[in-house]
């Protein structure tokens, strides 16, 4: 045994080897004939009088009326026919690409396809597409006056040919050709030749190729103008490798520093709220509630307190981020539901400015709430957010321990029905004791990025043991002197659905508040990567449609996605028909006000 690598297979990809190539490219350069009385212009042809004419189109041009007797004639009908509307000169142009590109053609050819380029690029450079400024190039590269024009010219044959070449095969692939492939799953074989990959994080060979031709190109003066456009225009075409790179390069660098920073937040320092009222467990059962602040439309109010009622709330207290006359007047004979306007009134009897940020108004309005409430429990919950419990809530609340402040309800996210009742949500891995990289096996794409497969919270919400002196209500749980409150019970037999994207037309329109204002901003002080630096990113990059990869993978419901949640027991079914729970609780009178 010898430690001599391996080869590849010796079969020629091309019959009969090199021989075969050569003989194929051969067959493709057969002069162009001329028949009688057919010539290309004079190498001092005027060029204003073609610059000025424009090519009729094909049923229009004369020259159609005479009898097809050369391969020159046809050449010149077919190019015609593609630059109607064009001048006369782009239709020269492209006949003198045509015989450049054989084997043989008469003397001045070359000559007058020089002087075009060097007299009037400008006018070449304004009119022709980019098909037509590479078959240009590559003319320089096989008839170039100078070496430049020539080893430019070449060396940039090659790389279109190539790209050609390798974006025809990438179709088949199925991805478009703006859509960089997903970081995980990369074959590790060896390349071609045994050449070392193209290291991603650092690689500079892509920079090194267009720089390089760039700065060769400018030696030239004739074929700096064609070489230095076509450059400009690769570097900004979406749809191109060295594209796809740079978006692969930028998430590989946001993932690992993803990855170093340990992307779950980390937990902040508690303390412990002194617990003194509890009511005897074999008594009556405690009461709860709820208190929601909210500017959501009059429906999804319904649907959020009639599902609360139903779970058996003893009251439902609504605090209107603007006022809604609709809403107060709906809930007004509805002694379980207490619906107060947050007008200029409010807050001046609150005895302070309205807070800008609306998570600072939520606080205050459940601590207000709090303070005032004779119940034993009160939850702190979104319009968004309905519990799914497995017990009665009062049972479960009653066994909450006794040296407990607050009892915790951990969150299921919604996965967006595509049609029908909301009925499937996921777990984070931590809730069943998984790994964080099944993450990445669950989202290809963006498992990295997320806080537990969310793009909502992970915390969760409480409810919170009334008659606690001196605690005050936060987004997710109480607070105690500035810091969260830590002797907290858990609600195993409660989930907490969260329906914070119902569908992508829901997420897309809300996602420019989230990323400013909302729930995917960032803290200034945290420089990990976070689901805001993604979905940034995914816009700058990628736009709607970006977007809607990033929807479709992490959000919809679909077979693929439950199917991966179910493998790591993270897949929850239940349906949520609250339109039914809405027409239970209010009647008629929901229907008419456009709920159900």
């Amino acid at each position: 045994m010898t430690d001599t690598p391996s080869r590849p297979d010796r079969t020629s990809t091309y019959d009969n080897g090199i021989t075969g190539v050569l003989s194929q490219m051969e067959a493709r350069r057969e002069p162009l004939s001329f028949a009688a009385n057919e010539a290309l212009p004079p190498p001092d042809v005027d060029f204003g009088p073609l610059k000025a004419h424009i090519v009729p189109p094909q049923d229009d041009d004369p020259l159609r009326h005479a009898p097809v007797r050369s391969s020159n004639r046809r050449k010149l009908l077919e190019i015609r026919e593609e630059m109607a509307g064009r001048s006369e000169f782009c239709a020269l142009h492209g006949l003198l690409i045509a015989h450049l590109r054989k084997s043989a053609q008469p003397a001045h050819t070359a000559a007058l396809f020089h002087r075009m380029w060097a007299e009037e690029s400008d006018h070449l450079l304004a009119r022709l597409d980019p098909r037509w400024l590479v078959s240009a190039l590559t003319t320089f590269g096989d008839h170039g006056q100078t070496e430049v024009q020539r080893r430019v010219g070449q060396a940039m044959t090659v790389l279109f040919g190539t790209m050609k070449l390798y974006e025809s095969e990438r179709r088949y692939s199925g991805f478009a050709a703006d859509r960089p492939f997903a970081l995980k799953g990369k074959d590790r074989g060896p390349l071609p030749l045994e050449m070392d990959a193209f290291h991603l994080p650092a690689g500079g060979l892509d920079v090194n190729m267009l720089g390089r031709l760039w700065v060769d190109a400018e030696e030239d003066v004739v074929l700096r103008p064609l070489a230095h456009h076509l450059l400009d225009l690769l570097i900004h075409d979406p749809r191109t490798v060295f594209r796809r790179l740079r978006i692969m390069r930028q998430r590989k660098a946001r993932r690992d520093a993803a990855q170093a920073a340990e992307t779950d937040t980390p937990e902040e320092p508690k303390v412990t709220a002194p617990v003194r009222h509890v009511p005897p467990r074999r008594g009556p059962l405690p009461r709860w509630g709820v208190v929601c602040t909210t500017h959501a439309p009059l429906a999804d109010i319904q649907r959020f307190a009639a599902h609360y009622l139903t779970l058996g709330a003893s009251r439902i207290t609504l605090y209107l981020d603007n006022p809604a006359p609709e809403v107060s007047a709906f809930f007004a004979g509805h002694a379980a539901v207490e619906v107060i306007a947050c007008d200029a009134a409010y807050w001046q009897d609150a005895g302070k400015p309205r807070p800008a940020a609306h998570q600072l108004r939520q606080a205050h309005n459940a601590t207000r709430a709090y303070r005032a409430s004779d119940l034993d429990f009160l939850g702190h919950f979104d319009t968004d957010e309905f519990l799914l419990p497995q017990v009665e809530v009062a049972r479960g609340l009653r066994f909450v321990s006794e040296d407990c402040a607050q009892a915790r309800v951990r969150p299921v996210e919604l996965l967006a029905p595509q049609d029908g009742l909301p009925r499937h949500f996921k777990r984070t891995h931590r809730q069943v004791g998984a790994k964080r990289g099944v993450l990445s096996e669950i989202y290809p794409h963006y498992g990295s990025y997320l806080t537990g497969g969310f793009i909502s919270h992970t915390s969760g919400k409480v409810f919170a043991r009334t008659r606690l002196s001196d605690v005050r209500f936060g987004i997710h749980g109480l607070r105690l002197v500035g810091k969260a409150v830590g002797n907290e019970g858990a609600l195993p037999r409660m989930m907490l659905a969260h329906c914070h994207a119902a569908s992508f037309e829901h997420f897309r329109d809300r996602v420019t508040f989230r990323l400013t204002r909302g729930s995917y901003r960032k803290p200034e002080d945290d420089d990990a990567m976070r689901l805001g630096d993604v979905l940034d990113f995914v816009l700058d990059t990628e736009g709607e449609a970006g977007l809607r990869h990033f929807f479709d993978e992490v959000c919809t419901d679909s077979a693929p996605l439950r199917d991966r949640l179910a493998r790591h027991d993270m897949l929850v079914t239940q349906e949520l028909d609250l339109d039914a729970q809405v027409r239970t609780v209010f009647g008629p009178r929901a229907a008419d006000a456009g709920a159900a």
